[in-house]
């Protein structure tokens, strides 16, 4: 039995990152063998083990063969004849492709190094068309790993939309779609990931309401970079840059769906299209499992981005009326995330990046404001509770009225 450290733990460690968690791969070992050493058996597919004290993932080596179509279509060679290098070549990408030995020694029998100074993600073999997964999967790290200059191989790219082409992407399974998306969203750029899948094709089949948005035009007064599916990217390139909540980003990424569906005689206009992106996004939530807090986070910035943008026009009562539809008083940390998305709306557009956003700090001031109501003194003497909230109300947007600048500026 020999135990190797593999895959991503060997290419962060040579590219001085920190490891996020170490995968091992068992040479010559049966499952028996290492339940008697104390491991504890985990996984249906194949064997993989569980260290008794680290409670890291020990697996044995493996070689795959294709069954049948997607993520699951596959059959294993776990047997003690298995060689590390034929684990190692059923990986998807060389970089992952890698192993350090019980003496330190690197293993890289599939030119991971070399890719890894030439900052290119490059399949390790033709099985990789075998696991539509690995589309995202090579997305996903395009975007994690941008800000180091990585990208895509050509002949990957290619292998890619073939497969797409070939209708590998309808196999992929809602919950391993978005678990590879989510994990993306949490990365340092993940417009990169967005921008693959889009270059390969697979875009339109995995995120259709997305993929409708490019070529779409709105106003250029408003939207230099003209085009909805490039505002859309550069508004989540901003979302990354204000907060590192997965939440806000998403909901950067779908607040403006419902411009896809806008009828042409409208353009460049978008009449409505808020109201048509809420059901959009409640459409792509009941495909995919997303998060309760991600929906309902999308939905708001959706469906009130537009009034949030024009907070200084707004008077005192429409000003309470936007904080109470947001739940702002109960929910102050998801307003929090609402007006962060906002402002990543506002700054996704061409020449506006860097720009100030003063609505996010006047409505955080006019929420600040009406919170700090008693509603026992604003209520005294009222006994009915419809009464007692009218009261309420009247005091809340006297304190909003009184907290607004005497100048305000120019929304847009």
């Amino acid at each position: 039995m020999k135990v190797y450290l593999v895959g991503g733990a060997v290419r962060d460690e040579l590219l001085g990152l920190p490891a996020r968690e170490r995968d091992w791969c068992v040479v010559g070992a049966t499952p028996d063998e290492m339940t008697k050493a104390g491991f504890r058996q985990i996984g249906k597919d194949f064997p993989v083990f569980l260290h008794p004290d680290t409670g890291e993932e020990y697996a044995l080596a493996r070689t795959e063969r294709k069954t049948g179509p997607g993520y699951h279509g596959f059959g294993f060679d776990t047997s003690r004849r298995v060689t590390l290098e034929q684990d190692l070549e059923r990986r998807d990408l060389t970089i992952n492709a890698m192993a350090i030995d019980p003496d330190g020694s690197l293993i890289d029998p599939y030119g991971g190094t070399a890719d890894l100074e030439a900052r290119l993600l490059r399949h390790v073999s033709d099985a990789f068309r075998e696991d539509p997964v690995r589309i995202l999967r090579t997305a996903k790290f395009a975007a994690r790993l941008a800000p180091l200059g990585f990208r895509v191989a050509p002949e990957t790219l290619q292998l890619m939309s073939e497969m797409v082409a070939a209708g590998e992407v309808d196999a992929l399974v809602p919950d391993r779609t978005w678990k590879e998306t989510e994990t993306a969203l949490g990365g340092p750029e993940p417009h990169v990931y967005f921008e693959t899948l889009r270059e390969c094709g697979a875009l339109g089949a995995i995120f259709p309401e997305l993929e409708a948005l490019f070529g779409v035009p709105q106003p250029e007064k408003w939207h230099p970079e003209v085009d909805c599916g490039v505002h859309t990217l550069m508004v989540l390139e901003q979302a990354a840059r204000l907060s590192p909540s997965g939440r806000v980003r998403f909901a950067a990424l779908v607040h403006d769906l419902g411009k896809a569906t806008t009828r042409p005689d409208d353009l460049p206009r978008h009449p409505g299209h808020e109201k048509r992106g809420v059901e959009l996004i409640r459409n792509l939530a009941g495909r995919l499992p997303i998060p309760t807090a991600y929906r309902e986070l999308a939905v708001l910035v959706a469906e009130h981005h537009g009034i949030c943008h024009r907070a200084f026009e707004l008077k005192p009562s429409t000003v309470l009326g936007l904080l109470e539809r947001c739940d702002a008083f109960r929910r102050p940390e998801r307003f929090e995330e609402f007006l962060l998305a906002c402002e990543a709306d506002a700054r996704g557009r061409t020449g506006y990046e860097y720009r100030p956003y003063p609505q996010a700090e006047w409505l955080r001031t006019a929420l600040a404001s009406a919170a700090s109501v008693s509603a026992r003194d604003a209520a005294a003497g009222e006994t009915d509770g419809a009464r007692i909230g009218e009261a309420v109300r009247r005091h809340r947007v006297a304190a909003i009225a009184g907290a607004r600048p005497v100048e305000a500026p120019v929304s847009r």
